[in-house]
């Protein structure tokens, strides 16, 4: 990277900001905070400097609330984000309304939250696991309110007992808002994905990519061990690209990743989706997609 790229990825004051802002930066990144970065930190940070590296632009932490809400006063074209709080939430709404275009959208985030996303998908007709299967493999309580910021997020359950135990430790730490999965047997494949759809723009193909978990050992928890090796099961990689651009369109969220189940006839469902994940194995050909949205709301 040429010095003139470089990127100063300082913990930004008011400042700091109002300085640059007299420049007008047309682009900006936010930081995901860390608690929102499980076991991810580096690897989340270093997918937004990659794209933010196409522009030389600046990175703030969606923890500096003060900075952020400085760019309300000189508003930038595109602002890239990672952020989840609410309260960074709030003010990239506020920005959208001023006419920035926000990567991932407040909207879209939080339309990420499990319990919300749970809903969406059902009542859009896509594939998701089902208590009506007749089998019990046992089941996933997940926190519904947000996305997973500790390992006792997720749990996974051998039978209704164990569910009913980890549904009163959720409550004990105040926890109300969850959803619960029956586990599926089959491979499990992440996806990762950039669709200018989500954007409005329906011209443009889209960025997709699946992985085996259990081919490359990366994990974040080491959830993905209850689903053992992969078979790689024979099945259809256009539909679940189409299906994850769907899931993607229905809650604008334009970059994201996500969990699927291969059973072994080849169906699929989806067990996860969420805002903008790292992309770590695939980083670069993802940055180059993510950058290019800059310019695909104006194509349509």
């Amino acid at each position: 990277m040429n010095d003139s790229k470089k990127l100063d990825i300082r913990q930004s004051s008011p400042s700091d900001l109002r300085e640059t802002a007299s420049c007008a930066p047309s682009v900006v990144g936010i930081q995901r905070a860390p608690r929102f970065s499980p076991n991810s930190v580096d690897k989340d940070l270093a997918i937004l400097r990659a794209v933010m590296s196409r522009f030389g632009g600046r990175i703030v932490s969606e923890d500096n609330i003060p900075a952020i809400s400085e760019l309300c006063n000189k508003v930038p074209e595109v602002v890239f984000s990672m952020a989840r709080s609410e309260e960074a939430l709030d003010i990239l709404a506020r920005l959208e309304r001023q006419g920035t275009l926000v990567i991932n959208s407040a909207e879209g985030v939080r339309n990420c939250q499990r319990s919300v996303l749970d809903t969406m998908m059902r009542s859009n007709g896509i594939p998701i696991p089902s208590s009506d299967s007749g089998e019990d493999n046992g089941y996933w309580l997940k926190r519904g309110d947000q996305t997973a910021q500790s390992h006792g997020d997720v749990v996974f359950c051998e039978n209704r007992e164990a569910l009913a135990s980890a549904l009163e430790a959720f409550r004990s730490r105040g926890i109300t808002d969850y959803i619960v999965q029956p586990h599926v047997k089959g491979d499990l494949v992440k996806f990762y994905g950039v669709s200018p759809m989500a954007i409005g723009n329906d011209r443009e193909e889209d960025f997709f990519r699946t992985f085996y978990p259990s081919d490359d050992g990366q994990s974040k928890f080491g959830d993905e061990k209850i689903n053992g090796k992969a078979h790689h099961y024979t099945f259809d990689a256009d539909a679940l690209r189409s299906t994850a651009a769907r899931v993607a369109a229905i809650t604008g969220v334009a970059v994201f990743g996500g969990d699927s189940i291969i059973k072994e006839d080849g169906s699929f469902v989806i067990i996860d989706f969420n805002d903008w994940p790292s992309f770590s194995r695939c980083r670069d050909d993802a940055a180059n997609a993510i950058a290019a949205l800059k310019s695909k709301r104006h194509e349509n």
